[in-house]
């Protein structure tokens, strides 16, 4: 039943116009709902959640649609609603706060506050009814309610109590800069909980551990503990009966874990792409909401590893991420969505998983529903509720070998027919409702996005490599014009009357919605010196040196850390920061590398000391939650790493100039300086290391180890010195 429009109305965002027909009268944030709060002396009950959340929906429909749970919501709270996509940085205050008081978080999280802001009560999830161990949240609304008219002092003093704590959990670490030993530390401790049967550190719910993978990656080899063969490793990532692995390594976690997902059900085996989670140790069932943040950060991962360990598997995931993102989630032909929802049809994971019954109606042959059924483990049972979530099993699987039947001993044909099965599958998929997409575009994670595509580009094929280089470049531009107001980067980057997937029109970003968040400027900065490394565009670099000054200037605390929020922005309850990794990487680890690479780019020592700064007090975390550290722990190995620099110099628009700098982008060791001499002499002048680069036809220039090698004109001559220059400073292994 639909009811009369409330303030939500006109929202920005998707999740809040989702709310809008509801009986609730809902308020978006702002200072007029607690203004309205104070003047009717009632309690504020912000309501926080995402357009992709399975479980914000469930509560949705079971309580926020009930005529009678809203009647009370409206007579005694100001409702507001929170897109934590849109406004991490209040999402991050009141998340502290849930964590505070209940020992864990999610969404969707329900906060309750005094007129001021101060939260006095949180939790997540609450049944129409009483179940599950927790009160119905009618029971809920009226215990509040209560609280609020008859234990006022109490709770007055509640809510500052947990206000001042939340304000020393804001206050960040303290302590040293971590030495040497943090790092092999951390490797250690990342051992000890490593999953050597399933990949992955724990256990259920398992996230996909983005920044540990990354700094997996780019560790030099040998620098863990002792290495299994590379058969060994390959057999370990394709073992079907997941026989245990010993003494893993970087490289064998790395590669394992990646192998695991990727044939996982966390991986959309069909449409590509990743699911945000998966809700056991096995990555076998996703909660199915696809996120950009995830995709973009697993991209350069799965491209760059499947090179490396000759891994097919994953270079194929790493060309799927690429396909879902150019063909469903762009918006308007260059940004990018935030989310798929996890429902579509009302049901959660409608859209990806089998059953027997669709196996009929996708292929006719009975010969290829058994080979289906057996290479993507489709039964009558399932995981839910009689539907299964595809996982890929391979053509060396007994079953499959069995459901093959001649065509296991012939491996095109065999390959052939995964091939047609794949493509009926793939025709189903396209037959039903797909779930909606969330038309926010964000401004960091479509940095992320544009960083991922620059990064994977190597090592994929050429036509798709061309495209998502193409592709990043039209969304970093695009979010620029859009996001930049001249001196800050906003959070939000929509198009005005641009036509989302959904076919709505998305609003404009109002910059009361949009506030200048450090996630912003650090991210794309990092994303602009990634297209610079790839492109060789000037104008990438200039805007990364542009948003190191923003980053210090608006949000560092004078100490080594940096705040969420710039330092005139709205002010919290608290003022918030975030120093540890999570689904994001932690906006300190990527203000702190963001710091870290200009500084060195422009030869400044001061800076990088204070990109330095950003470290302190981490070192007893590399014991206690290494997963949590890994981006600041890769900036501290990239400002103890021997500098490399690679200078390609020569026209543009050349061909061996634009060959010159694609090998150094491919090539050249991790933490190297790629780029390619500007024609505007004001940016020249800004860095160093183009001082002199100039010649008379295409040159690349590299320097290490405190020397400078006789520049080279060709590729093949720059690939032998940059694998020089790989040994001589220790760098991860070259794809």
């Amino acid at each position: 039943m639909s009811y009369p429009a409330n303030a939500l109305t006109g929202a920005s965002s998707p999740y809040l116009r989702q709310h809008a027909h509801q009986p609730v009268a809902w308020r978006p944030w702002g200072p007029e709902a607690f203004a309205e709060a104070r003047e009717r002396d009632v309690p504020v009950l912000v309501s926080i959640g995402y357009a992709a959340c399975h479980w914000c929906h469930v509560m949705a429909h079971e309580s926020f649609d009930d005529p009678a749970i809203a009647e009370v919501m409206n007579a005694h709270f100001v409702n507001v609603k929170v897109d934590r996509e849109e406004r991490p940085d209040v999402d991050a205050v009141y998340m502290s706060a849930t964590q505070a008081l209940t020992g864990s978080g999610g969404w969707p999280m329900t906060v309750v506050t005094t007129p001021d802001g101060r939260p006095w009560f949180a939790g997540t999830y609450f049944p129409p009814e009483d179940r599950f161990g927790m009160p119905s949240f009618r029971r809920l609304l009226d215990a509040l309610r209560a609280a609020w008219h008859e234990r006022r002092d109490e709770v007055v003093r509640s809510a500052g109590e947990i206000t001042e704590r939340l304000g020393q959990m804001s206050a960040g670490l303290a302590g040293p800069v971590p030495g040497g030993a943090a790092s092999a530390t951390a490797l250690a401790v990342l051992v000890r909980h490593y999953d050597a049967k399933h990949g992955g550190f724990g256990g259920a719910p398992k996230f996909p551990p983005h920044s540990a993978l990354r700094w997996l990656l780019e560790r030099p080899e040998g620098a863990g503990t002792p290495a299994l063969a590379p058969d060994e490793v390959g057999a370990a990532a394709s073992a079907p009966d997941h026989r245990t692995i010993t003494a893993p390594d970087a490289a064998t976690m790395l590669h394992h874990t990646l192998r695991r997902m990727t044939d996982g059900g966390i991986h959309d085996q069909l449409l590509g792409g990743f699911a945000r989670y998966a809700v056991d140790e096995r990555w076998a069932v996703p909660h199915f909401e696809k996120m950009l943040y995830d995709n973009a950060q697993l991209l350069p991962l799965l491209a760059r590893a499947g090179a490396r360990f000759g891994d097919a598997r994953l270079s194929l995931a790493a060309e799927g991420v690429v396909r879902w993102a150019l063909d469903t989630m762009r918006l308007d032909g260059v940004t990018f969505a935030a989310s798929q929802d996890a429902d579509s049809e009302g049901e959660e994971g409608r859209f990806a998983t089998f059953t027997p019954r669709d196996l009929e109606r996708a292929l006719d042959d009975p010969d290829e529903r058994r080979f289906a059924a057996a290479l993507f483990g489709i039964d009558e049972v399932g995981q839910l509720e009689g539907r299964s979530v595809l996982a890929y099993r391979g053509l060396e699987n007994p079953a499959v070998r069995s459901a093959l039947g001649p065509d296991a001993v012939d491996p095109v044909r065999a390959v052939a027919r995964e091939e047609r099965v794949r493509a009926a599958l793939v025709a189903s998929r396209h037959e039903r409702v797909p779930p909606a997409t969330d038309d926010k575009v964000i401004t960091s994670w479509n940095a992320l996005m544009v960083r991922g595509l620059a990064e994977a580009a190597p090592w994929l094929p050429g036509p798709l490599a061309a495209e998502a280089r193409s592709a990043a470049v039209a969304c970093a531009d695009a979010v620029w014009e859009r996001a930049w107001d001249g001196s800050r980067l906003h959070h939000l980057a929509s198009a005005e009357a641009a036509e989302g997937s959904s076919g709505a029109a998305v609003p404009a970003a109002a910059p009361a919605a949009a506030p200048a968040l450090l996630e912003d400027a650090a991210a794309y900065g990092l994303a602009a010196l990634a297209l610079h490394r790839a492109t060789g565009m000037a104008r990438f670099l200039a805007r990364a040196l542009t948003l190191a000054d923003v980053v210090e200037r608006d949000f560092a605390d004078g100490s080594g850390g940096f705040f969420t929020t710039p330092h005139d922005g709205e002010a919290l309850v608290i003022r918030p920061r975030s120093t540890l990794d999570g689904p994001m990487p932690s906006e300190y680890g990527l203000a702190a590398e963001l710091l870290a690479w200009v500084a060195a780019w422009t030869d400044d020592r001061q800076r990088a000391a204070r990109a330095r700064s950003a470290l302190r007090g981490i070192e007893p975390l590399t014991e206690r939650a290494p997963t949590a550290i890994a981006s600041l722990l890769g900036v501290r190995e990239r400002l103890e790493t021997a500098p490399v620099e690679v200078i390609v110099a020569g026209p543009a628009a050349d061909a061996t100039t634009q060959a010159l700098l694609a090998c150094a982008d491919r090539d050249a060791p991790d933490h190297a300086l790629v780029g390619l001499v500007p024609e505007d002499p004001a940016l020249a002048t800004r860095v160093p290391w183009f001082e002199g680069r100039v010649a008379e036809r295409p040159t690349a220039f590299v320097c290490f180890a405190g020397s400078c090698r006789v520049p080279v004109h060709a590729p093949d001559a720059l690939v032998a010195q940059l694998d020089e220059a790989r040994a001589e400073v220790g760098a991860a292994p070259r794809p």
